[in-house]
C-alpha cells in the first residue's frame, strides 16, 4: 500500500519546505560527533564488503551524509520528502544524485540498494507508518545490504508536536522511539538487527541518540533468494 499521500507526509513536506534554508544554515554537517562518524564509516565498510550496488540516504536533507558516504568510496544518492530540501542539497553537491521522494514508498526496483541510511528521518513516521517503510527497505536492498538507522530515544516512547521553527509556521511531529522497538519492527518486516549504539546527550541536545544497524539476510544466513517481507 502507498503512503504518497499521506497527511503526515503531507505537513512533513510543507515544513520542511518553509525552514530549509534556516535548517541547512543551523546545520551544515550534523555529523561532529566522532561516534557518528565512525559508525557511518563502518556501514561503508559493510556496504562496499557485500557489494557494488548503490546506497540511498532517506531524508538526506541538505545533503551532506550523501556527500560523506561518497568520499568514502559508496555510490549513494539522496532521497527527502522536501522538494526545497533537495533543492540546496543538489546545489551544494551537484556531482550527486537527490530526488523527492518518501521512504514510505520508494520509487525504486526490488533488490537494488546496497545499503540504506535513515539518520533522524524516521522520527516524523507516525507508528502506524513505520511498518510501511521498514517493508520498503526490505524490498529494496539487496542480500546481505546492511540499513543504519539513528533516532532521539529514551527509557519510554514519546511525541512532540512543534508549531513554529526558526520564526516559520510549521505542522511538524516528532517521535521518539526505544531500540528495542525498533529492532522488533524491523525484525518483523524480514531484517535481522546486528548491533545496537546508544549516546548519551552532549552540549544543546537534550535527548539521548540511537543507532540501530540491520541488515537483510543473505547468503550467509541461508537466505539469498528470500521472498518478501514477513507479514
Amino acid at each position: 500500500m502507498s503512503d504518497t499521500n499521506a497527511d503526515f507526509l503531507q505537513t512533513t513536506r510543507s515544513s520542511y519546505n518553509a525552514i530549509a534554508k534556516d535548517y541547512t544554515a543551523a546545520h551544515p554537517s550534523g555529523l561532529a560527533h566522532p561516534l557518528d562518524h565512525s559508525l557511518i564509516t563502518a556501514f561503508a565498510e559493510l556496504v562496499t564488503a557485500n557489494g557494488p550496488a548503490p546506497v540511498a540516504d532517506l531524508g538526506s536533507g541538505p545533503g551532506y551524509v550523501t556527500a560523506l558516504l561518497h568520499e568514502l568510496g559508496v555510490p549513494a544518492f539522496g532521497v527527502d520528502v522536501s522538494p526545497a530540501m533537495v533543492d540546496l542539497a543538489r546545489a551544494a553537491h551537484p556531482q550527486l544524485r537527490f530526488h523527492v521522494g518518501s521512504m514510505t514508498s520508494l520509487d525504486l526496483p526490488d533488490a537494488t540498494l546496497g545499503g540504506i541510511l535513515a539518520l533522524y528521518s524516521t522520527i516524523h513516521i507516525p507508528d502506524d507508518h513505520l511498518p510501511t517503510a521498514f517493508a520498503e527497505f526490505r524490498r529494496t536492498l539487496v542480500p546481505g545490504a546492511p540499513v543504519l538507522l539513528a533516532f532521539q530515544t529514551g527509557s519510554e516512547p514519546g511525541h512532540l508536536h512543534l508549531a513554529e521553527r526558526f520564526g516559520h509556521e510549521i505542522d511538524l511531529d516528532y517521535y521518539w522511539r526505544t531500540p528495542e522497538r525498533i529492532t522488533a519492527l524491523l525484525t518483523r518486516a524480514g531484517l535481522k538487527p546486528v548491533a545496537t549504539t546508544v549516546r548519551e546527550p552532549e552540549g544543546e541536545a537534550t535527548r539521548p541518540r540511537a543507532f540501530v544497524l540491520a541488515r537483510r539476510p543473505g547468503p550467509a544466513d541461508g537466505d539469498a533468494d528470500s521472498d518478501g517481507p514477513v507479514a
